[in-house]
């Protein structure tokens, strides 16, 4: 949350659109075209004689006469008779072409933006691999296809006190046994070998919760098939960093000689053999 934000939070209305929820949007949309045939009714009612077939004073046929004008409809019952009201349904008609125009690119927008369908372990583990403590997660690709170039960059997040006693929240990016993956389809267990460099080197799950840590992964690359770059976060707070297990194997292959991804198992751990 950020306190204090300057008033030009308020025009940065195309970023909110593009990320609320499909609900919110549609209620939305549907709000605008309520609020603008309210609008255009109220100023038709200035002229209770404007509208030929309309009952005199009657928001209900002026708000309908304004849907049929807005939405270019015409089924030819309510027309405008005077001048003012051919003046108000020539403005409405410019208002409701702008209004096609802007709601039919939001959608496409929120249609094409490119997201990533890349599913992360729900933990976390500090286990020996090749003889070494090592942190690893697990992240797959939910889509089957191809994400090109794969980059990931994880960062460990926690309280650090300085020699002058201010305590700030430091970010270190950890070193990972492969940082890149040229084509990424399936699974791919990401690993960080702690040694004395590691600002996990040491560090227990009582040390993790008492300095707030908090794991960061960042997944970027190019979808082969929207051929364009997708984006995939995670994070894992200090609970959800476990000692001492491994995961649990999710590779099998077909008859074939296809790999295979069992999802159904890709969260499990089981405990570290002694």
């Amino acid at each position: 949350m950020i306190k204090g934000q300057d008033k030009g939070r308020w025009t940065d209305f195309y970023h909110g659109v593009l990320t609320v929820s499909w609900g919110v949007f549609f209620l939305g949309l549907a709000g605008v075209f309520l609020g603008f045939n309210a609008l255009f009714a109220s100023l038709y009612l200035l002229d209770p004689g404007g509208i030929a077939n309309a009952r005199p004073h009657s928001f209900t046929d002026a708000f309908f006469f304004s849907v049929e004008t807005f939405g270019s409809i015409g089924y030819g019952i309510l027309s405008p008779r005077s001048f003012y009201a051919n003046v108000l349904m020539t403005t409405e008609s410019f208002c409701s072409i702008v209004n096609l125009a802007l709601a039919t690119g939001l959608v496409f927008a929120r249609f094409s933006r490119p997201f990533a369908r890349v599913m992360f372990s729900n933990v976390a583990l500090v286990t020996s691999f090749d003889g070494k403590p090592t942190l690893m997660f697990r992240a797959v690709n939910q889509r089957g296809n191809q994400i090109l170039d794969a980059n990931i960059i994880v960062t460990f997040a926690s309280q650090k006190t300085t020699a002058e006693g201010i305590v700030m929240r430091r970010f270190e990016e950890l070193k990972l046994v492969r940082s890149r993956s040229s084509l990424f389809a399936l699974s791919w267990t990401v690993m960080h070998q702690i040694d004395e460099t590691s600002p996990l080197y040491g560090a227990t799950a009582q040390s993790l919760i008492a300095s707030e840590a908090e794991l960061i992964a960042l997944l970027s690359g190019t979808d082969e098939t929207l051929a364009d770059t997708i984006y995939a976060r995670h994070a894992w707070a200090p609970e959800h960093i476990l000692f001492g297990r491994r995961f649990a194997d999710v590779l099998s292959f077909t008859p074939d000689g296809r790999r295979v991804v069992d999802l159904t198992r890709f969260h499990e751990t089981e405990p570290e053999p002694n």
